[in-house]
């Protein structure tokens, strides 16, 4: 990595990839840089999964906060932006939003600080987030006379319309137990719990079938669209009828009756942490 790299990839012998923020210096803020490097990672884990080397994502940070949002400095440079460079810009912050969003595996946040402005976005995106009591979020950008409309259709799907609303138009910080109760977040530890919490979220998702993951992200996706209640019905059909006689449904089935685990489950799901390891403590 040189020294200009604000994100690691790390793909572990389970097939768990940690993709992390790592500009503690900054609070993990956004800027064209970091946002132009997460999209060349997602593109190889797209890649990574359809290959089945991916089984699980695992998006965090390094240091006290998950991100504060938009760096100043590329704020600054934005003000000299022309509509044109400015729509070009957004439009990478919107394929970043979307890759995360339909990465075909499961995908964990673990947000240990404040997450404001596009972070609030990546917690959205994912399929489940474990935050420490220390999180905070907020959609800070109505602030500085801008708006979060980049990841509005994530964090909107994540809290619904009328909750959404609230906290885009004034902008208010919402403290851990808020964002638990709106639904953009799913389980809240203590400090020194939310590895752990991680590590256990990883080997649930671990002993599940690959092929039924992807198959079930990708359903309920579509099952949220519902643009014809018929067409919807039929897929779901079509759906569970292809993984009964697929080759992993049939090897769980009889994993099932012969009261044993399935092929696919690891046997060691402890070994190989990545390097920046995410069980000490973070950064100040």
């Amino acid at each position: 990595m040189t020294k200009e790299t604000y994100s690691t990839l790390h793909i572990d012998d389970r097939g768990v990839a940690w993709l992390t923020l790592d500009r503690p210096e900054v609070h993990n803020a956004f800027d064209d840089a970091l946002i132009h490097e997460l999209n060349g990672y997602l593109d190889r884990l797209f890649e990574a999964v359809e290959r089945d080397e991916v089984r699980v994502l695992v998006l965090g940070s390094e240091g006290k906060h998950f991100s504060a949002g938009a760096d100043l400095n590329w704020m600054k440079r934005m003000v000299d932006y022309s509509v044109e460079d400015n729509l070009a810009d957004s439009r990478e912050l919107s394929r970043l939003m979307h890759r995360l969003d339909t990465l075909p595996c499961p995908t964990l946040c673990r947000v240990q600080g404040a997450a404001y402005g596009g972070a609030v976005g990546l917690a959205a995106c994912c399929d489940i987030v474990v935050a420490s009591e220390a999180a905070r979020f907020c959609l800070s950008e109505v602030r500085i006379g801008l708006s979060p409309a980049v990841i509005s259709p994530y964090v909107q799907r994540a809290i619904g319309e009328r909750q959404a609303r609230r906290y885009a138009l004034t902008a208010e910080v919402m403290d851990v137990s808020t964002a638990q109760m709106l639904g953009l977040v799913h389980e809240v530890t203590a400090k020194d719990a939310l590895d752990p919490r991680i590590d256990t979220f990883i080997d649930t998702l671990l002993a599940t079938s690959p092929q039924a993951s992807r198959a079930t992200k990708a359903l309920l996706a579509e099952v949220a669209r519902q643009r014809d209640a018929d067409a919807t019905r039929e897929h779901c059909c079509q759906v569970i009828s292809k993984l009964r006689v697929s080759r992993e449904g049939q090897e769980g089935l009889a994993a099932f009756f012969d009261k044993r685990s399935p092929r696919w489950k690891p046997t060691d799901h402890r070994s190989d942490k990545p390097s920046n390891d995410h069980n000490r403590e973070p950064r100040s």
